[in-house]
């Protein structure tokens, strides 16, 4: 069923430092009229970027979008929060190169978007309905997405450490689900990559305060982990902030395995040119043909 489209009811800002560069950025997320999409306005660069699968400029560690040289590093936490909460429309202003890493998590950010209030708007949301399975190989990672009356993920992750190991999990996407077993879901890596990706350009702002970190033994964080599979968690948060760059929801059954950043841009490359496998349903479409008799 469609549902009408939505928008933040009031401004609300936070700011902080970024995962990757390791520099501070503010962001305002504004109101925005119906059918405006997801607009991140660069103010810094006095720049418009469009959410959209064709804004995607880099997926190295994070997903990055630009337009004429001008980008926005690891949208991903906040597109995820937006899509998990059904925010279609809004103005994003960043001042700053990437999106504040807060947590790791989508969970501050979805508290503010529901402090600022969601205001519904006058007009239908349009949504991807997946009438016939597809399936994207891509080296050891796959997704595929197969027909269903919802919207579910279900998302397998392996990686050769003793205490991660395998982790799968499979959930309905509804706004309850996001906030309490998806947003808190921080991100995650490895003691030993870490200096190689400081030394390339990446995580030079994480730290056990945004990011859980996994050494030999196990976890070096001194706080808990949020779930016992809080890892494949954030992996279906990421997803679904990739997903939501398509443009509409997609109503199936999403599976993903040992997925990341580019196998999901490029699923959702697939998808787009294939569109014999999927319909969009929009008030167009679900008005009824009138016989003249």
């Amino acid at each position: 069923m469609m549902r009408l489209q939505r928008t933040v009811k009031q401004e609300v800002s936070f700011e902080g430092i970024g995962l990757h560069t390791g520099r501070h950025s503010s962001v305002c997320l504004k109101p925005a009229p119906r059918d405006t999409g997801i607009l991140f306005v660069r103010k810094d660069k006095d720049s418009l970027i469009k959410a959209s699968v064709n804004a995607v400029t880099d997926t190295a560690f994070a997903t990055t979008i630009g337009y004429n040289g001008a980008k926005i590093r690891t949208v991903e936490h906040i597109l995820a929060a937006l899509a998990g909460l059904g925010i279609d429309n809004t103005f994003i202003e960043v001042n700053g190169p990437e999106i504040p890493i807060l947590d790791g998590s989508s969970v501050g950010l979805t508290q503010l978007i529901l402090e600022a209030g969601i205001a519904k708007q006058s007009k239908k949301r349009p949504f991807i309905r997946i009438t016939t399975p597809i399936l994207l190989s891509d080296g050891h990672a796959e997704i595929a997405a197969l027909p269903f009356e919802g919207r579910r993920i279900t998302y397998r992750i392996q990686f050769h450490h003793h205490f991660l190991g395998e982790q799968k999990l499979s959930i309905d996407l509804t706004e309850e689900n996001f906030v309490v077993e998806i947003a808190p879901a921080r991100t995650f890596g490895f003691l030993k990559d870490v200096e190689y990706l400081k030394a390339n350009g990446f995580a030079r702002g994480g730290s056990f305060d945004n990011a859980i970190i996994l050494g030999d033994k196990g976890i070096m964080n001194s706080t808990a982990l949020r779930f016992k599979d809080e890892f494949v968690r954030h992996k279906i948060l990421d997803l679904i902030g990739d997903l939501s760059l398509l443009g509409f929801p997609i109503h199936g059954h999403i599976i993903a395995n040992k997925s990341g950043h580019t196998t999901n841009l490029k699923f959702l490359k697939k998808l787009l040119s294939c569109p014999e496998y999927w319909e969009l349903e929009s008030e167009l479409s679900q008005q009824p043909v009138l016989a003249y008799t």
